[in-house]
């Protein structure tokens, strides 16, 4: 496997200097993120980043993400356009070495929870989600902000995409996303770029928004569309795991041949659709990383990894999850599961 790190570029309070003193730390993932989602990025932008990687000692091969125009995904009529630049910039990475795309096919949020700042014991404090404060919000009214999706639109955008998603059932996404990926894998093949879906987060609907990558039945739906090792999967233990009904160990076994990037992460669920995210190690939370780990060295995993969100721990402050210091504890946490996992198989 390959470690990696969150870069969300210049504006990061966490350098490339200090990723570049985590152990094993192999590369960045980053984006470009001065362009809408679906516009082309330039060679240029593309180029900086990984001429920055690369004078910092770090590779640029993980793209997280190209995001995926919201027209698209409900089927609008500029959708042909949309994808046929998306397929651009799919080439453009390719040339520029980029092995990887993380991606999501979530209508209108990209994550969602319902606390930036929930207390945990030790002192620290990190996301949380509960759906019973959820159903208190309307999104629509200005109700809920969230960093990232919130500065895409505008209150007046937000209420027309919620109006055209309600109107919109799970096999519509189906078919919006497989125009897509029959569109865009075959160019990524072309490239040596393998897509790599991410799971939504959390794995239920909000709202009254669709949402299909979810959970293993619809995994292996998603896989049959276009069966391609191009076609793949982040396989995201904290999004994933926020349902007590998926295996993750089972899954990961299952899915290891197909999954080119891996986001390591555990929470604590103390209720039906209520959790918080905690520490990386198997024993702070719900979730088996160790378990994980062994099922995907067992079974040839070869990608990419990266820890993901993380505590704000010892008074850092910074972008709610991505802060430095416990997501640099992770990485760690994960170098040594891999180390000892793989040793011990000999």
């Amino acid at each position: 496997m390959k470690l990696t790190f969150r870069w969300y570029g210049d504006s990061d309070p966490v350098t490339l200097a200090q990723i570049r003193q985590i152990p094993m730390m192999s590369g960045i993932v980053s984006a470009v993120y001065d362009v809408s989602p679906g516009e082309v990025w330039s060679v240029e932008s593309i180029r900086a980043i990984r001429k920055k990687a690369a004078d910092a000692g770090l590779e640029f091969e993980v793209v997280e993400s190209v995001p995926v125009p919201e027209e698209i995904k409900y089927g609008g009529p500029n959708a042909d356009r949309l994808i046929a630049n998306y397929c651009e910039n799919i080439r453009r990475l390719g040339k520029e070495g980029v092995k990887c795309v993380c991606y999501n096919f979530m209508p209108v949020f990209d994550w969602l929870r319902s606390e930036l700042e929930h207390q945990n014991p030790d002192g620290s404090n990190s996301l949380a989600y509960d759906e019973e404060t959820l159903k208190t919000m309307d999104p629509a009214a200005g109700g809920l902000s969230l960093p990232g999706w919130d500065e895409s639109y505008t209150k007046e955008e937000l209420g027309r995409l919620l109006d055209i998603y309600k109107k919109l059932t799970e096999e519509d996404i189906w078919q919006n996303l497989t125009r897509f990926l029959e569109a865009v894998i075959p160019v990524a093949e072309e490239a040596g770029v393998n897509m790599a879906i991410h799971p939504d987060d959390p794995p239920w609907g909000l709202f009254g928004l669709p949402r299909i990558i979810t959970c293993e039945k619809n995994y292996d739906r998603f896989l049959k569309i276009v069966d391609s090792p191009a076609n793949g999967l982040t396989f995201c233990t904290g999004s994933l795991g926020a349902s007590g009904d998926n295996d993750l160990v089972h899954m990961a076994a299952k899915y290891a041949d197909r999954i080119h990037f891996l986001h390591l992460r555990n929470i604590l669920r103390d209720g039906d659709k209520r959790f918080s995210e905690v520490g990386h190690p198997t024993a702070c939370g719900s979730i088996d990383m160790y378990g994980i780990v062994k099922a995907l060295c067992d079974n040839g995993f070869d990608g990419y990894v990266r820890p993901d969100h993380g505590r704000m721990i010892w008074g850092e402050t910074g972008r709610y999850g991505y802060g430095l210091y416990d997501r640099a504890l992770g990485a760690a946490y994960i170098v040594g599961l891999f180390e000892g996992i793989e040793k011990t198989k000999g």
